[in-house]
């Protein structure tokens, strides 16, 4: 696995990588932050075009992403993970919407398991889902990060700045 970081708006991001593409994302808090294996190597060359393609999202230039992604997850887990590469940027849906999307109504609960477990965030848009009353839910990154993240989409990002408690 390479490895690099990335300094973001809202943190020193972990990027890791194989031949077969992005693997992870991972925030410098929260609760799905961790320390980065002795194992994994630390080569930047392999991570130019998806920090280009970071650099144009937090810029605002860019919604959609192109780099080549390598999940590893359940079947039932990269299903979800698909259904959010559909939600539109700036738009948000709730678990039970991404449920419906799959057939399967009354797996809300596992949807939002399966978000939770999305180890790609921002690129995979785990950001956008949100509770059915509206309500920011859950989120790796912390909640924060979720409510910035939010507000970049929708043009709101710089009337305030990010800071992580």
């Amino acid at each position: 696995m390479y490895t690099t970081t990335y300094e973001s708006p809202i943190g020193i991001l972990t990027l890791a990588a194989d031949e077969d593409g992005l693997r992870h994302i991972v925030f410098p808090a929260g609760s799905r932050a961790f320390e980065t294996p002795e194992h994994w190597e630390n080569k930047s060359e392999h991570f130019i075009q998806v920090s280009t393609e970071l650099d144009e999202y937090f810029a605002g230039t860019r919604q959609i992403f192109d780099v080549k992604l390598a999940p590893e997850g359940t079947e039932f887990q990269r299903s979800v993970w698909e259904a959010l590469l559909a939600v539109e940027y700036a738009e948000t849906c709730s678990y039970g919407d991404i449920a419906h999307q799959l057939g399967k109504p009354k797996a809300s609960r596992a949807v939002g398991a399966a978000n939770g477990a999305n180890p790609i965030p921002i690129i995979v848009p785990c950001h956008r889902v949100i509770g059915a009353g509206g309500k920011l839910t859950g989120f790796g990154g912390g909640l924060p990060t979720k409510a910035w993240l939010l507000a970049h989409e929708r043009g709101e990002g710089q009337l305030f700045e990010f800071t992580n408690p």
